[in-house]
């Protein structure tokens, strides 16, 4: 995982007003501005929202 797949990322939400999905992280203003404008740069508030990730270590 590269920190910037977003679908798989647990800030990534449905919100049924807008009907859409977006970031729920709170990015300032340097922050959003990197993530936009390099490509190479890693979100640093993504989580993986793979819920059997913790079954695996358990196992």
């Amino acid at each position: 995982m590269n920190g910037m797949d977003c679908e798989s990322c647990v800030f990534y939400v449905y919100d049924d007003e807008a009907e859409g999905y977006f970031c729920e992280a709170e990015f300032d203003m340097d922050e959003m501005e990197r993530l936009l404008s390099h490509p190479r740069y890693q979100c640093p508030y993504y989580q993986n929202n793979d819920d059997y990730r913790i079954v695996r270590k358990q196992n």
